[in-house]
């Protein structure tokens, strides 16, 4: 360890490998992250920068094995960049998306990003394999010097028993109770989220899953965009998600007479129904998808945020706000979420974690700070959503724009 340096270097040296030596042999620090996923990782990065001492908790570093998450709209890629994580975008051969395609039957329409002024250059989002994205944010925060990563399985919140302010977390850690401890924990465990019920008011409603297929050498009507498909059946979306690969997947909501047991369930369904609706390029790839298989599915969630008061507690990401992928913000939402943690609550405005009143008067105005960007995305998901799944979508008025510059829809 040094021992002299300028500049005060050796003092902020030695306090880094006491903070360090806190959390790998004490357990201790000023924050502890449950879940090193989208959202937990970013934020470890980003506190760990602002020199806050970081436990970041995952109950497997394996590579994530997910079927949404793989669209990153170009708000979202704008956040990475704020907070200096760009980078996690290389190297997982990730497609460039410019906007989105959409049909109605024999009637499409392909919307580019809006740009922010007529000489701005395109707007870009960015399509992926799901885990090989979260490998990258992982390897950024295992690199950062103020964070330390653990592989342990959290199962419990631990509470001061008199004032119910939230201590740190217990876990299991290669079979062994374990625990860690920290001024401010942060849930960020996802949509299947194991501590939301005991804190959070609100409770998620699912009422449709999107099920899921790989395509393999597909050839998408517009290259480089989303698609979305729409008919007198549930949307369908289509994106690639890497060279040769593109996910599709197909909303089947609950109760769809197609999808029945009776009727030969999810898969008759995607024979039947699906395929025949499928632009005729796409169709041989989904049909040798379909008989080689496996059907994935997941549950197309809607949950309100509700605001932190448990002292000692933060719960974000789809542990704490969820809506309908279909317009693929969820990513956006976190990234965004992070950017406003992290001025809300820099060691300008908090200089330490343990002072609980400033920590929720600052929790307070993020509820409320961060609706500038989530209402938006949640209120066009939700509604985008109710609209496309309806009956006799546009039957009564539909007209396809005759120009790509009549559909300027900020679908950011």
């Amino acid at each position: 360890m040094a021992t002299t340096a300028p500049n005060g270097h050796a003092n902020a040296t030695q306090s880094a490998d006491t903070a360090e030596e806190r959390r790998r042999i004490h357990h201790d620090a000023d924050v502890v992250i449950v879940g090193a996923g989208v959202l937990g990782c970013a934020l470890a990065v980003t506190l760990g920068k602002q020199g806050r001492s970081v436990l970041l908790l995952e109950a497997s570093m394996k590579e994530p094995d997910r079927i949404v998450g793989e669209l990153l709209q170009p708000g979202g890629v704008q956040a990475l960049e704020r907070l200096g994580l760009a980078e996690c975008l290389e190297g997982i051969d990730s497609i460039p998306s410019y906007g989105f395609y959409v049909s109605y039957f024999d009637k499409s329409v392909t919307m580019p990003y809006p740009k922010e002024t007529p000489s701005s250059p395109p707007p870009r989002g960015r399509s992926f394999h799901h885990g090989r994205f979260i490998m990258k944010l992982r390897e950024a925060a295992l690199a950062c010097p103020n964070v330390t990563v653990v592989e342990t399985k959290a199962t419990d919140l631990i509470t001061c028993s008199h004032t119910k302010q939230v201590l740190g977390v217990e876990c299991q850690t290669k079979g062994k109770k374990d625990c860690y401890f920290g001024h401010l924990t942060v849930v960020a465990d996802g949509y299947a989220s194991k501590f939301r019920k005991q804190y959070h008011s609100n409770t998620p409603t699912v009422k449709s899953r999107f099920w899921a297929l790989e395509l393999i050498d597909t050839k998408l009507p517009a290259p480089n965009h989303g698609h979305v498909l729409l008919s007198a059946n549930p949307p369908i979306l289509l994106y690639q998600i890497g060279t040769h690969e593109t996910r599709i997947l197909v909303d089947i909501p609950e109760n769809l007479p197609s999808a029945s047991v009776k009727n030969g369930g999810v898969k008759n369904h995607l024979w039947n129904v699906t395929l025949p609706s499928l632009p005729e390029s796409v169709q041989p790839a989904f049909r040798a998808a379909l008989e080689k298989g496996p059907l994935r599915s997941m549950p197309n969630s809607f949950l309100p945020a509700a605001q932190n008061k448990t002292p000692g507690l933060v719960i974000l990401g789809d542990a704490l706000n969820m809506r309908h992928p279909l317009t693929g913000g969820g990513m956006t939402v976190a990234f965004n979420d992070v950017l406003v943690f992290r001025d809300l609550l820099s060691p300008e405005k908090v200089p330490d974690f343990a002072d609980t009143d400033r920590v929720l008067k600052q929790l307070k105005s993020f509820h409320w700070k961060r609706k500038n960007g989530s209402s938006v995305i949640n209120i066009l998901a939700m509604a985008l959503y109710a609209l496309f799944s309806a009956n006799g979508l546009f039957s009564y008025s539909y007209t396809a724009p005759s120009s790509r510059s009549a559909t300027n829809i900020p679908l950011r």
